[in-house]
């Protein structure tokens, strides 16, 4: 009897599972067919229902047979028109159940006009059929086509359930917004990554106890260990990408009393696409932390400006120059040009770039162009390399992201800080002038106010080239500014990382010392917006927040890390490095500021009209300096033609400093609150 009972159970699963994987395996050729013979019997059904079934069908048949050849085309032909047949039914959502709607709304329309004009205009062909005939049509026509599309929808959902028994992960999801509702479909949808939804958090009382698609919210943050432990989760994902990085500080730290794994997904700037994806979620980063309240940027006016044009970046391989590459492709140029010294970290981003544009023909957003990507390796001091480059390429963009960045490093070689900075800066725009490039946008930092230090003197004359170039050839050459980007390669929080992993101790310069930061992805979508919105000759300049303490941030590395301040890993100070500062500035005297469309950029509205006579002369003085190895010519040019430049013993600068910081951190704040008091 057990044996008969198990066959038939085997049997009949079988044939279960079967029947989910044709259904789930149709396509729109499938449905195509299917919609064919719901047509065809629509018109039949809908005689039936309108003469209550009190007819003989072939006493109607010549005139339903001309019906139902007039309402199979009138909506085959809105469904081809619309693009009804590419549309993937197995995820389908409200968005479809819309589109169906919207379609067979119109198809009605459309067939009821025309069977009126047979009416009237053919009696003897329509002349039996009522004219409530296409409406009747068209609603049957409607159920039964979303019912069929749907019914895909719903067997995906019927899989997942029978599946959900496999091992997997039990997750809590903090969050029960749009991210974390997405989440959990994706995860329904794939369980193969072996998460299992088990339940929402949320802050908002009005969603407590709601069910959305069949997982409960079962309270606010503070009832996390508690569901935890009833609950039995195995692992926590925070899914608030849109969210102030304190929040997630709070959540952080709740969920280290538990003791479970706790994860969450990007922020909302690294989310380009907007798509919440399963291999989105990552551990819990010093990024998340420190994010901030996300600020809107026009990606349609970014997209349009972007869109089918050859773009050239430099430093393609480097932190901001791949991120740059990443965002780019995704506004559909027609192609990329890869411009990088480093063949390793290019051919790197190159193969990432390849994956995206094939992710990007999936998804259908690479419709008109798919982006082509060229490499490029070349050292930008090389100027007939670089010529070689845009007699190929012929750029309508240019992002100049290259550049030495290390200012301890500069400092003890001024002329690798010349070289790279400075020539290469100046080749670049000569010849973007010669091969009439309409855009440049030059990356800077905020080490090129007031420095220092040899590289941001080197970056601030690089900055009067671009400037100088745009106001003698009217050209729309732009500098963008902003401080130092978390994670960026060689950064401090990579440079942390290594130091806690090796047991510490971390190693900061002073105790007081501050910096700006801005995630990578920000940063970036903030240098495109600010290419859209400047015109020629100008510097924009990204509004950094506040400032961080370093001695804060590694404390909270450590902490995120799983151990604890002065106990697991001590912090020592080892004293300001040469050219560095305490406080980074941001504004430079005789500069005039003001906002923009964009909150968070600043404009230098007269940035080309300070600029030195003799700044060529004084640049070929210093490239030949360079090419000499005599730094100390080096930093006396510097001293002629950067305003604020003053070469300082480590001593003297530290004392400086020291004096100065609260100065210059007032004087930021108040310049920035004047700006934003200004009318747009």
């Amino acid at each position: 009897m057990n044996i008969l009972f198990f066959a038939s159970h085997w049997f009949v699963e079988k044939i279960v599972n079967s029947s989910l994987n044709k259904l789930l395996k149709l396509r729109n050729r499938h449905l195509f067919v299917c919609d064919i013979l719901i047509f065809t019997v629509t018109p039949v059904l809908a005689l039936a229902l309108r003469l209550d079934g009190s007819f003989l069908l072939y006493s109607f048949l010549p005139d339903l047979v001309i019906a139902t050849i007039l309402f199979l085309a009138v909506k085959q032909a809105v469904f081809w028109s619309f693009g009804f047949y590419r549309r993937y039914w197995r995820y389908a959502s409200v968005e479809e159940l819309v589109c169906v709607g919207l379609l067979m709304g119109s198809a009605i329309v459309v067939q009821t006009i025309l069977f009126d004009v047979f009416y009237y205009a053919f009696p003897s062909f329509v002349d039996e059929l009522p004219r409530s005939l296409p409406m009747i049509d068209g609603l049957l026509s409607l159920i039964f086509v979303g019912a069929l599309r749907f019914s895909v929808r719903v067997m995906e959902r019927v899989k997942y359930r029978r599946t959900s028994f496999d091992p997997s992960e039990r997750v809590l999801i903090i969050g029960a917004g749009s991210a974390g509702v997405s989440l959990v479909q994706e995860m329904q949808q794939n369980p193969q990554f072996g998460f299992h939804p088990v339940a929402f958090i949320d802050d908002n009382p009005r969603k407590l106890k709601a069910r959305i698609r069949g997982v409960q919210v079962v309270g606010d943050r503070h009832s996390i260990p508690e569901v935890v432990n009833s609950l039995q989760i195995q692992k926590v994902v925070i899914a608030m990408p849109a969210v102030a990085g304190r929040v997630i500080r709070e959540i952080v730290d709740i969920c280290k009393q538990t003791g479970i794994q706790t994860s969450t997904l990007p922020g909302v700037h690294e989310i380009l696409n907007g798509k919440v994806r399963v291999d989105s979620i990552r551990d819990v980063r010093i990024e998340d932390l420190l994010r901030r309240e996300p600020v809107q940027t026009d990606t349609e006016r970014v997209s349009q400006f972007i869109k089918g044009k050859r773009v050239l970046i430099t430093g393609a391989g480097g932190s901001i120059g791949s991120e740059l590459c990443r965002q780019i492709c995704r506004c559909r140029p027609s192609e990329i040009m890869l411009v990088g010294h480093g063949e390793n970290s290019v051919f790197t981003i190159q193969h990432e770039l390849e994956q995206l544009v094939k992710i990007m023909q999936e998804e259908g957003t690479a419709q008109r162009y798919t982006p082509r990507l060229s490499l490029f390796i070349a050292d930008i001091r090389h100027r007939e390399r670089l010529k070689h480059g845009f007699e190929k390429f012929l750029p309508d963009v240019i992002f100049h992201a290259a550049a030495h960045k290390h200012v301890p490093l500069m400092e003890l070689n001024p002329p690798e800080a010349i070289t790279n900075n400075v020539q290469g800066t100046k080749n670049l725009v000569d010849l973007a002038v010669e091969f009439n490039v309409k855009h440049f946008v030059m990356i800077s930092t905020d080490k090129a106010v007031n420095p220092t230090n040899v590289m941001g003197a080197s970056k601030r004359v690089a900055e009067m080239l671009v400037l100088q170039a745009a106001k003698e050839h009217d050209k729309s050459y732009v500098v963008v500014r902003f401080g130092n980007v978390l994670g960026s390669r060689g950064s401090v929080v990579p440079t942390f990382k290594k130091q806690i992993a090796a047991g510490g101790p971390i190693t900061v310069t002073h105790p007081d010392i501050c910096r700006y930061f801005m995630t990578i992805p920000e940063a970036v979508q903030l240098v495109l917006q600010a290419a859209v919105l400047a015109g020629g000759g100008q510097v924009l300049m990204l509004n950094m927040g506040e400032p961080v303490k370093i001695v804060d941030l590694a404390k909270e590395l450590i902490r995120l890390s799983g151990y604890e301040v002065d106990k697991d890993i001590d912090i020592v100070f080892s004293g300001l490095r040469p050219g560095e500062k305490l406080f980074e500035e941001l504004f430079i005297e005789g500069e005039e500021y003001d906002k923009t469309q964009h909150e968070k950029l600043f404009l230098v509205k007269n940035a080309s009209r300070i600029i030195p006579e003799n700044l060529k002369v004084t640049v070929e003085a210093l490239c030949s300096a360079a090419k000499n190895n005599d730094a100390n010519v080096i930093r006396f040019l510097l001293e002629q033609v950067v305003p604020g430049y003053k070469p300082k013993s480590l001593e003297a600068r530290v004392t400086d400093s020291e004096s100065k910081e609260t100065a210059i951190f007032n004087h930021n704040s108040s310049k920035i609150s004047q700006v934003k008091a200004q009318k747009a």
